[in-house]
């Protein structure tokens, strides 16, 4: 049972957290990052969120560095919106996804 209460809750925060990066004014924050995976600790005390961009790597731990150094600010907003008692300690890691996937698309495109 408890299980699905945190993939549930894994789920409004992927939704919340991406509405809440659209609003942020960090410049180091690239706008066109995304959310890969939202990983909920079982106890909802702690969260590691996956973020890709399309701009490549260095582009994405660029924007994890803006987003650790606003990290209060998401919380506390997060905890706001889901109307929580304790918000997760959130934390933000770097990943290559979306720049793999467009190049196993792109050599695809080459054998075809």
């Amino acid at each position: 049972m408890a299980s699905f209460k945190t993939a549930r809750l894994g789920e409004d925060i992927h939704r919340e957290l991406t509405d809440i990066f659209r609003g942020l004014k960090d410049p180091r924050v690239d706008p066109l990052l995304s959310i890969v995976k939202v990983d909920l600790s079982g106890d909802q005390s702690s969260c590691k969120v996956y973020v890709s961009s399309v701009s490549g790597l260095e582009k994405a731990e660029e924007s994890v560095k803006g987003l650790t150094s606003g990290a209060g600010y998401i919380r506390r907003e997060l905890g706001r919106r889901l109307q929580m008692r304790r918000s997760p300690e959130l934390r933000f890691i770097a990943d290559a996804s979306i720049q793999h996937g467009a190049q196993i698309a792109k050599k695809l495109e080459e054998i075809l």
